[in-house]
């Protein structure tokens, strides 16, 4: 009997998950003024992420549903462990 494979990206409580361009991640960087190391860290293995094929070093931008503002936007760079 095959096992069914779940996306753990695609269930209803799994926030949006994406890649940003280098050009966004470097106007964001600026916006911010901060850099990769002072973002908050999301793994290369995280179950969320592994639909989008990220690479350490890329910024992910993390798209939540809010009460309050309708949307919440989150970022965070890919580590390797």
């Amino acid at each position: 009997m095959a096992e069914k494979q779940i996306k753990v990206g695609e269930h209803i409580l799994v926030p949006k998950h994406e890649i940003i361009s280098q050009e966004e991640a470097e106007k964001l960087l600026q916006s911010y003024n901060v850099s990769r190391k002072q973002l908050p860290k999301i793994s290369k293995k995280d179950p969320a992420i592994k639909d989008v094929d990220p690479k350490p070093g890329d910024i992910v931008k993390i798209t939540r549903n809010s009460p309050t503002t309708k949307t919440a936007i989150f970022y965070r760079v890919v580590t390797s462990g």
